[in-house]
């Protein structure tokens, strides 16, 4: 069943060694109802997902080896697959390996030039390992900077999502000390405008940007820290006088308990944990993670390759699925956000 006006996206496996096969045979093989939304193309090992085929039950045979995304018939109960690199079955589940971790930033290099030329509409990533990426010799803190990279853009942002909520981030994967330094004016700017473009593609412009702030209590009048008044809310203004209903800096322990509440919609941290350590506490694997700022939408599971469940097949696919919806809904209107970080940073 070929839908040639629903976005294509690309789907990479991620570590073989971990549970991405086999979540990415569940999604597509279990959940029809997203050839409604999407044409999925998987970048990967067909050896490696014809494994994971047979994990979970089904027909090796469903595996269709494809040479381009305009091959893919998107089929319900098929597998479309762009082979890259070499035979991977052989990879033992649970182990950190060289091999397989080489591999799974190869499959995300591979999506990101299929987006380059145009080919794709988004990319959807199962997890990788950064222990086994960096064995194989790509020395990246993770996904989301490999796909920057990759794009050549400077101005991007990790966004974890929940049903309506969207939490991104001013720091992520570095240490704590780094990321007090990397809230910069300029930083804080760049993505309050990713956050109001990001609005606008969702529709809601006059939706308002909560900011959390960086010291307990948002500096209370300078008492914690001068960052929230000398830092945050001059950002805030001016991106107030852009036009962005930015509000803050808020107290952090307050704002994101009433964002999970449904008080706030779109959220600012300053920091890794204090966006993903409330958000995994209280969404599990029921969120996703979007990479803001690149010429495709990205979006991810939100967890890791969970080497100790990996092979036994009892992986839940519930985030990819939700990962592949959520890349199909926002790819139509990803090129605002796409614009506002090229205006943004030149990239």
């Amino acid at each position: 069943m070929n839908q040639p006006r629903v976005p294509t996206l690309a789907l990479t496996v991620g570590d073989v060694a971990g549970i991405g096969p086999e979540i990415t045979a569940r999604t597509l093989l279990f959940h029809d109802q997203l050839r409604e939304v999407c044409r999925p193309v998987v970048l990967g090992d067909a050896g490696a997902v014809r494994r994971a085929v047979e994990l979970v039950g089904a027909d090796p045979g469903v595996v269709r080896v494809i040479g381009s995304p305009a091959e893919a018939a998107n089929e319900p109960g098929t597998i479309e697959l762009i082979q890259v690199g070499p035979e991977l079955e052989a990879v033992p589940y649970g182990e950190l390996s060289a091999v397989a971790g080489d591999a799974a930033a190869r499959f995300v290099i591979a999506a990101c030039a299929l987006g380059r030329d145009g080919l794709i509409d988004g990319i959807v990533t199962a997890p990788l390992n950064k222990a086994a990426m960096h064995a194989g010799g790509h020395d990246w803190p993770g996904h989301t900077e490999l796909l920057a990279h990759e794009f050549g853009v400077r101005n991007f942002s990790l966004v974890l999502s929940a049903g309506e909520l969207y939490l991104f981030h001013l720091t992520t994967h570095v240490s704590l000390r780094n990321a007090i330094e990397g809230i910069t004016p300029g930083r804080v700017d760049e993505v309050l405008r990713l956050v109001g473009s990001f609005a606008d593609a969702l529709g809601s412009p006059d939706t308002p940007v909560g900011v959390a702030g960086l010291n307990p209590h948002a500096g209370e009048n300078r008492l914690f820290g001068d960052e929230d008044a000398d830092v945050l809310a001059p950002a805030i203004e001016r991106a107030k006088a852009a036009g962005i209903n930015a509000v803050g800096p808020l107290p952090a322990d307050a704002l994101i308990p009433a964002a999970v509440r449904g008080k706030w919609q779109l959220v600012v941290v300053c920091y890794h944990d204090q966006g993903h350590a409330p958000f995994k506490a209280v969404y599990g694997d029921d969120g996703v993670n979007i990479t803001a700022g690149l010429p495709v939408v990205r979006v991810s599971v939100d967890h890791g390759t969970a080497f100790d469940i990996a092979g036994k097949g009892v992986a839940r696919e519930a985030s990819l699925v939700l990962a592949t919806r959520r890349a199909a809904e926002l790819a139509p209107g990803w090129g605002q956000v796409w614009e506002a970080a090229r205006a943004t940073a030149g990239s």
